[in-house]
């Protein structure tokens, strides 16, 4: 009887630790820990799962159990049941992995995450920071959720997916999070401190503030003669100041959406029109507002006479986002001034803010979503971003190897109307020997009552099998662009909604396009397994059947109706199968590409897929899916932006991102511009310097709208212009072998291909927040140039290493800034000391093999690089069938040694020749080798 109840009392200490207030559980692959609290507005259940030693699950609920909620993000199997451990000092519970050491208080459940050493990586706000608030939505109760983290004042945050306000740091600022035309967002952070928080939940969410902004009413206003409650807002008639429309106070510019225009003044031409708000600010508290202005045309603020949001533009149906912080004192007046000039029909703006917030609640880390069944994340800790990202795709999935010829350069245009124009475009561009892999059949091929049904308009396209074979023989790849969307009197709906897998509340408003006089359609619920399978049935029957390559999934926002209220979004799309819009608002996309991945391998597994889309979520890179910045406008500004955007989407954890290069939205003065007139020359200096920072992305593209964008309609080939693009075009697949060798690393290595500098450069602060230059690969920094006639820019050399300049092998010291050339035709570029940089023949696509490779070899450091190759286009890798070459260069030898061939691969070059160019510091002592490599080791010493 004793020994029974020594045995009770083990397995109770064992399993089940009791204090005064609070108890906790150990369970296979962790603990639980139940609070004694009542408050239903925070955590009464923490659990804390090892998914790996540096990887710690945590979910948190009000409630006595946990949900049994499958997550669509991640994807791994298994948590780990072994090699941690649990203790208990004082009121704390202290879970510790090899690497990683979690500390709950009892008294709290306040978590602090730390190193082995005990180094704090991250902590919860004091007391927990755990928030919820009850919230039912078509009969579903859950919670409003938030969690509050602590962050030092010497921290970064950077991810979040791709935004376009040009923000890049994010420490201190705000975000919501939801899908849109140019906004992608994905509920993962990376921190300058080595560790990532991925955020499980697909509603609405909030990085920073969790209060929306707010319309200009919380300030006291005042209009342009002084009198209280509003600013002037004036309204006159093509831009004419003594052509007033109207002229009347409003306390809001609050016009963002179909409903709120209907408050504009009624039967207001806005075609050339003016608008301007005129008047006063009061602010009722002191500290730093944070702004949003919502616009589309052309839109300036001046803050007491001083210019504060210089022009902005962006075409009338596709707004954009643009955020501006005020520091405001209470009582004070500040005047303000909102010029607007819309461009075209009924445009949008709007003005709101957020009121201040203390600073040091501002800086924390905290993420807020509208909608859960519990506060689900993912701590992830690393030695240096790569590892963070590593972990990330640990917990949501391997980022597949692209297709070679997915690395290549696009054509697209919007749109190629007939299967002549496409032949055509790529006929010339063999012509003319421009290197050209894939042409994009864009939107708009079917007949014109018949979107969703994937036939082709027999008019234009009569052909289509012959075209797509054409373009096979012209050694391409077609792209072909498939929609979400069904007019619903087409075979294809009718079948989806048979089954009720269509949303088709905009069936049932009769909400009509902008096709012609309107059509009437539907999207399909891609949250069902079995319309996924449904949808990807009929591609196959009348797509893939005809030998298309590759799918441009357009409008996975899904954007059922442009320029539509939050709140009638969701109705648009609700319910899913797996429940409310509200709680499924922003994953669309990753179930929409999971449709046409896992269609395409059960028909065919060997060929690899390819998915562009235009949105995305967590977990995205496992489809083979990259993503595009959308429907861009064609502005310096918007190039510019793009670059962060790239930057935050890459360490959001999805390593494939482009952009319409040149910008897809077009300003009227390009469309029209004639030979020889300004706008021409800033039209092609434009697309000159975008399609140079385009070849050095992780896919390069040209697409947009009128004026065509392939490189001969750009400019003529006796213009810089055209010189430019064809030579970084060019250069683009001499550098394939480095450019394929990264997309081998993204899957074998989790490695991350177009890299903000702090992400190799962490120790140097300098780095945290510049956002216009980056590195391609481990070896290549670049620069874009971003302004019109800009012929300089400054560049950070960051410290610990030195640099080459890639056309004139100038060496350059690292821990500086300095003001470097930038001819028209030549984007910046710099190589890291000690780099190893292959380079291949010329070829003009892929197919074409590269077997003579040129090693620069960079002199002045140790340095190292793997050439990875396969068979290109099958998925033969995933069984082992690639070969590696590993270069090693050791400066105090002077010896690069290539060692002995790992692998192999159907149809690999066994026998090719290396030309190895030594580059040093003093350019007189460069050396060029040349060695025949079989496979065996070598070894070269720089005499």
């Amino acid at each position: 009887m004793k020994r029974n109840h020594l045995v009770l009392m083990i397995l109770l200490s064992a399993f089940v630790f009791t204090g005064c207030k609070s108890s906790f559980k150990k369970t296979d692959d962790g603990i639980v820990i139940t609070l004694n609290k009542g408050d239903k507005k925070t955590a009464k259940n923490i659990r804390l799962q090892v998914i790996s030693d540096d990887i710690i699950h945590v979910s948190a609920t009000p409630d006595d159990k946990f949900p049994n909620t499958k997550s669509l993000v991640t994807t791994y199997k298994e948590t780990q049941t072994s090699e941690w451990n649990v203790s208990e000092e004082h009121d704390n519970v202290i879970l510790k992995t090899a690497t990683t050491i979690a500390t709950i208080s009892l008294t709290t459940g306040e978590i602090i995450f730390s190193d082995i050493n005990g180094k704090v990586l991250l902590a919860e706000n004091k007391g927990g920071g755990k928030i919820f608030s009850n919230i039912e939505v078509e009969g579903k109760k859950a919670y409003t959720l938030q969690q509050i983290f602590e962050s030092p004042a010497d921290e970064a945050f950077y991810g979040l997916g791709q935004h376009q306000a040009d923000e890049f740091n994010y420490k201190g600022r705000n975000e919501e999070l939801f899908q849109y035309n140019t906004k992608v967002s994905v509920p993962f952070i990376m921190s300058s401190k080595n560790y990532g928080i991925l955020w499980d939940n697909y509603s609405l969410t909030r990085f920073g503030d969790p209060r929306p902004y707010m319309n200009l009413d919380q300030f006291k206003l005042y209009d342009k003669t002084g009198k209280e409650g509003g600013l002037t807002a004036t309204y006159m008639i093509n831009g004419d100041s003594k052509n007033i429309f109207a002229e009347r106070s409003e306390s809001t510019i609050d016009y963002e959406n179909l409903e709120t225009v209907k408050n504009f003044p009624k039967d207001f031409p806005f075609h050339n029109s003016n608008i301007i708000w005129d008047g006063e600010l009061e602010a009722k508290e002191t500290g730093k507002y944070h702004f949003i202005l919502y616009y589309a045309g052309y839109t300036t603020i001046y803050m007491d006479g001083q210019v504060i949001v210089p022009e902005r533009w962006r075409t009338a149906w596709n707004p954009n986002s643009y955020k501006f912080t005020v520091n405001m004192k209470a009582g004070e007046k500040r005047k303000i001034k909102l010029n607007w000039k819309p461009d075209g029909g009924i445009s949008y703006i709007g003005l709101k803010a957020l009121s201040p917030k203390d600073t040091e609640e501002q800086n924390k880390l905290s993420l807020w979503s509208e909608m859960g069944d519990q506060i689900d994340y993912y701590f992830i800790r690393g030695n240096n971003p790569d590892e963070v990202i590593k972990g990330y795709r640990t917990v949501t999935g391997k980022a597949q190897i692209m297709p070679k010829w997915a690395m290549g350069f696009w054509q697209s245009r919007e749109r190629y109307k007939t299967q002549d124009e496409l032949l055509t475009a790529l006929k010339e561009y063999r012509q003319r020997h421009i290197p050209i892999d894939n042409i994009v059949l864009d939107w708009s091929y079917w007949p014109e009552d018949a979107w969703g049904s994937h036939d082709f308009d027999a008019a234009r396209f009569p052909d289509p099998k012959g075209m797509v074979d054409s373009v096979h023989a012209m050694d391409a790849k077609i792209m072909i662009s498939v929609w979400p969307k069904f007019y619903y009197t087409t075979d294809n709906y009718k079948a989806l909604d048979e089954k009720g897998w269509m949303y088709n509340r905009a069936v049932k408003d009769s909400i009509r396009d902008w096709i012609s006089s309107g059509y009437i359609a539907g999207f399909y619920d891609a949250y069902s397994e079995g319309a996924r399978k449904m949808f990807w049935d009929q591609m196959n029957e009348k797509l893939y059947s005809k030998g298309i390559d590759a799918w441009w999934m357009d409008a996975s926002e899904p954007d059922i109706l442009s320029n539509a209220s939050m709140q009638y979004r969701k109705e648009l799309s609700t319910p899913t199968a797996l429940g409310s819009s509200t709680e499924y608002f922003n994953a669309y996309a990753l179930v929409n590409a999971m449709a046409i991945y896992d269609g395409q391998r059960s028909v065919n597994p060997d060929n690899r897929v390819f998915l562009l889309t235009r949105s995305g979520f967590a977990g995205l890179q496992r489809y083979s899916t990259a993503t595009w910045s959308g429907d861009i406008g064609t502005r310096w500004e918007d190039m510019k932006a793009q670059i962060s955007a790239g930057l935050n989407f890459a360490m959001s954890g999805i390593p494939y991102w482009t952009m319409d290069i040149g910008g897809f939205c077009v300003e009227k003065r390009y469309e029209q511009a004639k030979e020889g007139s300004e706008d021409m020359k800033e039209w092609r200096e434009l697309n000159t310097r975008w399609f140079q920072f385009g070849a050095f992305c992780p896919l390069f593209r040209s697409h947009g709208q009128y004026p065509y964008r392939e490189i001969y309609n750009l400019a003529p080939e006796n213009h810089p212009a055209y010189k430019s693009m064809v030579y970084y075009d060019k250069l683009r697949y001499r550098m394939m072998p480095y450019i394929y060798s990264l997309a081998g690393m993204t899957h074998f290595n989790d490695y991350t291909i177009m890299r903000a500098l702090v992400m190799d450069f962490t120790a140097d602060s300098n780095t945290y927040n510049i956002s216009d230059q980056y590195m391609f690969g481990p070896n290549i920094m670049v620069c874009p140039v971003y302004t019109y006639k800009a012929t300089s820019r400054d560049v950070y050399f960051p410290e610990s290493t030195n640099w080459y300049d890639f056309e004139t092998q100038e060496y350059i010291a690292g821990g500086k800034t300095m003001k470097v050339v930038a001819p028209y035709e030549r984007i910046p570029l710099y190589i890291k000391e000690g780099a190893i940089l292959p380079m291949g023949d010329d070829i003009q696509h892929t197919k074409e093999q590269q077997a003579n490779i040129t090693l620069k070899v960079y002199t002045g450091k140790d340095g190292e690089f793997t050439l990875y190759e396969d068979e290109g286009t099958n998925y033969n890798y995933e069984k082992g069938a690639y070969s590696t070459i590993k270069f090693l260069y050791n400066e105090a030898t002077k010896t690069l040694t290539i060692e002995e061939r790992k692998g192999e691969y159907s149809g690999m070059i066994k026998d090719r020749t290396f030309r190895i160019e030594f580059i040093s510091k003093d350019k007189k002592k460069n050396q060029i080798w040349e060695v025949k490599y079989t496979g065996e080791l070598e070894k070269i010493k720089l005499i």
